[in-house]
């Protein structure tokens, strides 16, 4: 190679050494990436993170901290039941079994025992749990070991079904008390922690976040119509043994009551459930002063809005609590509220769902004044409302008078019409009808499709349909006309008399 030749090579190598150079320098740690033909699209944001002080081993050492000062706080429930009565809940075995013949008898149910948490909320004593935890309990049959394993025998105070909530009492003084929160202030994604003694493992801690805010599970007895559940749902571990421990934020402030877990193992499957502190200290408040709950009621059948129910009803966003139903003479009705309308806030906090309205109540007693921002017909103003116990609602009494039949010839024809895009049909009521479901005007659902508009929405065969749109409706003619000037997309707000009596609202979007 001539000296021409290697002057050049050099030359090339270096220019690209210096290339190479400015290419790496200019470089912004790390690599964009676009789109082909978009060298401008970018994904993703820069992490708001890295410039905060979030220091993990001060996360540790608040754990540690937190930990320690609740523990002293939290007990052990042993708990031995009656056992002897008879009453025991058998499924309806017993009923089943008598047909064998006076002679087959069950044997009287044996005493039980379990076990649970607690937390001591007053330095005298004074323990919150759950209801579920000392139910059926013999008279000295709940015993409690404190952290630092004395074992005192306790009273049960009250309870309340209602929200599973019950106070027991220990003889004491200057017992470590928790710290209680304020669970309003709750965030979802908040650290907490759970303290308890799951599965007979005493003063057992766990840590988790806050995974959910408001969550009705259904697991309080279906039966009581007054049932309230706003639990707070968390990831941090849960099993039996811990119903009745805290759930505390890491201010070591209680914030929930743990009381139940989504599982189908009766384990711990990755979700818990805690009552809100707010709501158990009410109810606590009112069993150490009174022995039971004093509860204010508003007086009214609600259900939470979804967006058919908005945009049947005109609201801009789905929003609010819906009122079914006014019972007659109650709270609602002295001050003026109406069935059809909407409850947005109460004392300016906005609700969104039945469950939290119930919650909110529920931390009333009776004779408190709250006002509620209603939305009727387009429009929003305000309603003070004088809560009243619940034994103080009352509701219309069905007439007791005999019923006459009335002949054919007074009954109206019958006319049907079926709606096969929503999924019903209609017919006109007779006479009796109109005596049987105490109605002087409407029509009955004759059919259902399954899984139709109206069938997802809970229309029923045999509801009587009283408004549509508002309007009174007298004859099918006169629904006819309401659901055909309808549009696709629109929706249609229904005013039904059930079989049992209750009157509801449903809302049905006329398919497109």
């Amino acid at each position: 190679m001539n000296k021409k030749s290697v002057l050049a090579a050099i030359f090339l190598v270096t220019i690209g050494i210096v290339f190479g150079a400015i290419l790496v320098s200019s470089f912004k740690g790390g690599v964009e990436f676009g789109f082909a033909g978009d060298e401008n699209v970018k994904l993703g944001a820069p992490s708001k993170l890295h410039d905060s002080n979030f220091d993990s081993k001060a996360l540790g050492k608040s754990f540690v901290a937190v930990s320690k000062a609740v523990t002293p706080t939290v007990v052990y429930i042993n708990v031995t039941t009656k056992g002897g009565s008879g009453d025991s809940k058998d499924g309806g075995l017993q009923e089943f079994f008598k047909h064998f013949g006076p002679d087959f008898k069950f044997e009287n149910p044996e005493p039980q025992q379990g076990a649970g948490s607690g937390v001591i909320i007053n330095p005298e004593g004074y323990i919150l749990t759950n209801n579920h935890v000392v139910e059926g309990a013999a008279d000295d049959g709940v015993e409690v070991i404190l952290n630092d394993t004395r074992r005192l025998k306790a009273t049960v105070v009250g309870t309340d079904p209602t929200t599973d909530l019950a106070v027991v009492k220990v003889d004491g003084e200057d017992l470590p008390t928790a710290a209680l929160g304020n669970s309003d202030s709750l965030e979802v994604g908040e650290w907490v922690i759970a303290v308890g003694n799951p599965l007979g493992l005493q003063s057992t801690v766990t840590a988790g976040i806050v995974s959910f805010i408001g969550r009705n599970i259904g697991i309080i007895d279906a039966s009581n119509p007054y049932r309230i559940e706003n639990f707070i749902q968390t990831d941090a571990a849960i099993n039996p043994g811990n119903s009745g421990g805290p759930l505390v934020n890491l201010y070591g402030e209680v914030v929930g009551i743990n009381s139940a877990i989504a599982t189908t193992n009766a384990r711990y499957q990755g979700y818990g459930f805690a009552i809100p502190i707010n709501l158990a200290t009410a109810v606590a408040s009112d069993i150490i002063k009174y022995g039971k709950v004093r509860r204010g009621y508003i007086g009214v059948s609600i259900r939470s809005v979804d967006e058919t129910d908005a945009k049947a009803l005109g609201l801009k966003n789905k929003h609010g609590v819906f009122i079914d139903n006014v019972q007659v003479d109650g709270a609602a009705a002295e001050a003026g509220l109406k069935d059809g309308d909407v409850i947005l806030s109460i004392d300016g906090k906005e609700v969104n769902a039945s469950n939290e309205l119930q919650s909110m109540i529920a931390q009333h007693h009776p004779g408190d004044n709250v006002t509620l921002e209603i939305f009727r017909d387009g429009k929003t103003f305000k309603k003070s409302v004088t809560l009243r116990s619940r034994d103080a609602e009352t509701v219309s009494a069905r007439d007791s008078n005999p019923r006459k039949k009335e002949s054919d010839e007074e009954e109206m024809p019958t006319k049907t019409a079926s709606f096969e895009d929503i999924g019903f049909s209609v017919k006109n009521l007779t006479s009796q009808q109109k005596e049987d479901y105490e109605v002087e005007n409407g029509v009955v659902v004759s059919d259902v499709k399954r899984f139709s508009e109206a069938s997802n929405r809970s229309l029923r065969t045999g509801d009587v349909i009283l408004e549509a749109d508002k309007k009174q409706i007298k004859s099918v003619k006169d629904l006819k006309s309401v659901l055909e000037n309808q549009k696709a997309g629109d929706a249609v707000l229904l005013r039904v008399k059930r079989r049992e009596g209750t009157t509801n609202f449903i809302t049905m979007q006329i398919p497109k």
